[in-house]
């Protein structure tokens, strides 16, 4: 077996650090999701719906979560043959979807939910209780202060 490339495991960059993270952190989450037959990305739309004040509509969905059009729609067509939403037309503009989550669909973003945050809890296990809450108001700080516009999605 070839030794690892040192280039690429003893990086102190933040970009490298902070992606490699997300991969590790994301897998958990993918082996979680796929547990219930959905994707990280499927969970974060049940929780968006789940937690919505109020109805929105597919594109209104899209732009909150920085998913393109193709991409919110596939996810929402995976979720809709699982029987996790439905999308209900809009009575006035027959090209209008109203996205929402089933029953069924808030049992799965709830049990999903607790799998990510076990998941989270594993991935963390490291750092004291007080290091996880600094790491969480560091990223969240940083993230809040680049004033650039958000690109892509937030997963």
């Amino acid at each position: 077996m070839e030794a690892p490339d040192q280039g690429c495991i003893s990086h102190d960059n933040l970009n490298f650090l902070l992606h490699r993270a997300a991969q590790k952190l994301g897998t958990a989450a993918q082996e979680a999701s796929q547990a219930h037959g959905i994707t990280p990305r499927g969970q974060l739309v049940l929780t968006a719906l789940a937690n919505a004040p109020e109805r929105r509509t597919q594109l209104a969905l899209g732009a909150a979560l920085g998913l393109d059009k193709t991409t919110l729609t596939a996810e929402l067509d995976r979720l809709e043959r699982a029987g996790l939403v439905i999308r209900e037309p809009d009575p006035t503009d027959r090209r209008v979807r109203f996205p929402a989550i089933t029953e069924t669909g808030r049992k799965v973003q709830t049990e999903v939910a607790h799998l990510h945050a076990a998941a989270e809890d594993t991935f963390t296990s490291g750092l004291t209780p007080d290091e996880r809450d600094l790491l969480r108001t560091l990223l969240a700080r940083l993230i809040a202060a680049d004033t650039r516009p958000a690109t892509g999605s937030c997963l």
